[in-house]
């Protein structure tokens, strides 16, 4: 039942919504947290140890933060599986070229697939910088994420980075929220513009959300 229902086009797309979906509340969660650091390096600290603690004593030290990180990987392979072979199937379907030019799509639309690869290769650059230390540009300091997030964004190549793949984000959160709500029913004709407000507030909302933390370094705010 469950290997029918992932070989068909509504399967991989409903896979696609729900797994986006959970990375969507993540990423919400991820960017209130990651405000927190303006009100200074005890607060910051203790909330990054707090994530370490979370649901203790029933859960031991880090048990629901590897919970949490076991979801993200498993619902971002799920993403990214399903939406190169939804790719390749789309391609497969029209080998041939149009015959007439079909309607010029939003650049949202039309980026959502490199969007993608910059966002996977933003994951990968981010864990080495900010969990591992191993691409640190500073002296990568063990319990102390304030000092570490103000290494990184006082290096140029980090605030671009960060920002390209935040901009990138926005994009594919713009598009990939509508897009969501269509598969999973929730859309219609008459929701269709209440949908793609919330989208677009949610793209813009994140976007700035996590920008302001390398603009709060670069400009002296966080320091």
């Amino acid at each position: 039942m469950a290997r029918t229902i992932w070989d068909s086009t509504v399967g991989k797309k409903t896979v696609m919504a729900v797994s986006g979906l959970i990375m969507l509340l993540y990423l919400v969660a991820h960017m209130i947290g990651n405000l927190k650091i303006y009100f200074g390096a005890g607060e910051f600290n203790h909330y990054a140890h707090w994530l370490r603690t979370v649901g203790e004593p029933f859960m031991h030290y880090e048990w629901t933060l590897w919970l949490i990180r076991i979801v993200l990987v498993a619902a971002v392979i799920a993403h990214a599986v399903s939406a190169y072979q939804l790719s390749r199937r789309d391609i497969k379907a029209r080998p041939s070229k149009y015959v007439h030019r079909r309607p010029r799509a939003s650049y949202a639309t039309r980026t959502m697939r490199w969007g993608g690869v910059i966002l996977g290769l933003f994951i990968v650059w981010h864990l080495l910088d900010l969990t591992t230390g191993t691409v640190h540009s500073g002296g990568f300091q063990e319990g102390h994420p304030y000092q570490n997030v103000v290494d990184t964004f006082s290096t140029w190549y980090g605030n671009v980075v960060y920002i390209v793949a935040m901009l990138a984000l926005g994009l594919h959160v713009r598009h990939g929220f509508w897009s969501a709500a269509q598969t999973l029913g929730v859309g219609s004709r008459a929701r269709d513009r209440a949908l793609k407000a919330v989208a677009d507030v949610l793209a813009l909302l994140l976007t700035a959300g996590f920008i302001a933390v390398p603009v709060g370094v670069m400009t002296g705010v966080v320091s």
